[in-house]
């Protein structure tokens, strides 16, 4: 199995969101394992890419993630 850097795995996390979180969380232990490696302790995330850009799905997304072990922040223009 190829290891995944943060951004492929984030890339993956988007594209999933995309599809309706199909397989989201297998994808977040991929994450979580990326900034492992990487020795990274948040993800930081595009908002303008994100299916739900407002503020409640923002919080909705940082506390989904938080329960699976990744911090979540997101990019400023």
């Amino acid at each position: 199995m190829t290891e995944l850097t943060v951004s492929d795995a984030i890339n993956r996390i988007y594209e999933s969101l995309q599809a309706d979180n199909a397989d989201i969380d297998l994808h977040i232990v991929t994450l979580k394992a990326a900034l492992a490696r990487a020795g990274l302790k948040d993800a930081v995330f595009d908002p303008a890419k994100l299916v739900q850009n407002n503020r409640s799905g923002r919080k909705l997304m940082q506390a989904y993630f938080r329960q699976r072990g990744v911090t979540v922040k997101f990019a400023t223009s």
